[in-house]
């Protein structure tokens, strides 16, 4: 077996899996065309959540003041 021959029956393989995919990709995209426009769009867009400034400052205030509960209470633990 040459080479040439090995390189040949890779790229027969690699067209047929390249087939399947296709043929999968058609029809998830032939099934958000059913479901309607916004079906296609939901698919790529997924959004990042994002905290304000203020809202971030409320978390950071109160997980500091939950920790300065439990050091103050290990303290006492220890004491």
């Amino acid at each position: 077996m040459t080479l040439f021959a090995a390189i040949k029956r890779e790229e027969q393989k690699l067209e047929k899996e390249l087939g399947k995919l296709q043929s999968q990709l058609n029809g998830v995209r032939a099934a958000a065309k059913a479901l309607g426009h916004s079906a296609s769009t939901e698919i790529g867009a997924a959004k990042k959540r994002v905290l304000s400034a203020a809202a971030r400052a409320k978390i950071s205030k109160a997980a500091k003041k939950r920790w300065a509960k439990v050091k103050a209470g290990a303290k006492k633990a220890v004491s």
